[in-house]
């Protein structure tokens, strides 16, 4: 007879799939600046950590979120993470949670796919 270990997984809560960056701010202590409408419509809060996925050029790195002015559609990748993207470069932004694993099979992320002005 087995007996049922809880466990919990990673899995994907939000994601802001191909966001066009619209600066990179190399003079900055560090962050992505988001648009506060997409973060409130993928469900992200300031300061919470984030993977951006580079489409134009394969890079992956890790950040925190910074809130940008609503309807503005910045997405500015600040300090060293300026390095790794250019103005226009598409990106893919993601955040991941840690949840049961049976609670995680009924659960749904947050999925935005934004206009190329990076309005919704």
């Amino acid at each position: 007879m087995s007996k049922f270990v809880p466990m919990n997984i990673e899995v994907v809560k939000s994601k802001i799939h191909r966001a066009t960056v619209s600066d990179a701010d190399l003079n900055y202590i560090g962050s992505i600046t988001i648009d506060e409408a997409l973060m409130d419509a993928a469900n992200l809060i300031e300061g919470e950590k984030v993977q951006i996925v580079n489409v134009n050029n394969g890079e992956r790195l890790e950040t925190y979120v910074i809130k940008g002015d609503r309807n503005k559609g910045e997405i500015c990748l600040n300090g060293p993470a300026a390095r790794k993207v250019q103005k226009g470069d598409i990106v893919i932004i993601i955040s991941y949670c840690i949840m049961d694993f049976e609670e995680a099979k009924s659960f749904s992320p947050s999925l935005v796919f934004p206009n190329p002005d990076n309005t919704l």
